[in-house]
């Protein structure tokens, strides 16, 4: 556990999971990612589905999960409205970063889609090595493919 300028960054239960989804635009704006958001992320895999906490609320998650192979893979990453810009996705990763250490990973991924400027940018940001992968989502669905080593510095140099 993390505890950083009054937010508290811990495992994620089923109620953070349903109050996400109620407050899901302030995370998200416009685009509707529902549909990625899955109980079953939080449900199976507790200690790598992090939320950071505040005393006015959920200002920022992290789902992710340790594969077989040793990868712990990014599944969702957002910061509340509010929140941007303050350090929050960093300390979240960190904390995700630990977490999947402790489940025996030596690596990380994650994947946006090529248009998502911002997510790439704070991924290269991170230390990640970015590589452009065609049909990775589907027959002409092209995704920026994130991949870096163990462990996370996230102080930005």
């Amino acid at each position: 556990m993390i505890v950083a300028m009054d937010i508290q960054i811990a495992p994620a239960g089923m109620a953070d999971f349903h109050q996400i989804l109620a407050d899901h635009p302030r995370y998200w704006g416009e685009r509707d990612l529902r549909s990625l958001h899955l109980s079953a992320l939080v449900r199976e895999f507790g200690s790598t589905c992090l939320v950071a906490r505040a005393e006015d609320g959920i200002r920022g998650y992290i789902f992710g999960f340790v594969t077989p192979s040793g990868t712990g893979y990014v599944h969702l990453i957002a910061t509340r409205d509010d929140a941007r810009g303050t350090g929050l996705g960093r300390r979240l990763y960190a904390a995700f970063g630990e977490a999947a250490e402790r489940h025996g990973a030596r690596r990380l991924k994650a994947i946006t889609s090529t248009g998502n400027t911002g997510s790439i940018a704070f991924h290269r940001s991170l230390g990640f090595d970015a590589e452009i992968v065609d049909d990775y989502d589907g027959p002409g669905r092209t995704m920026a493919v994130f991949r870096r080593v163990l462990p996370l510095d996230v102080s930005g140099g």
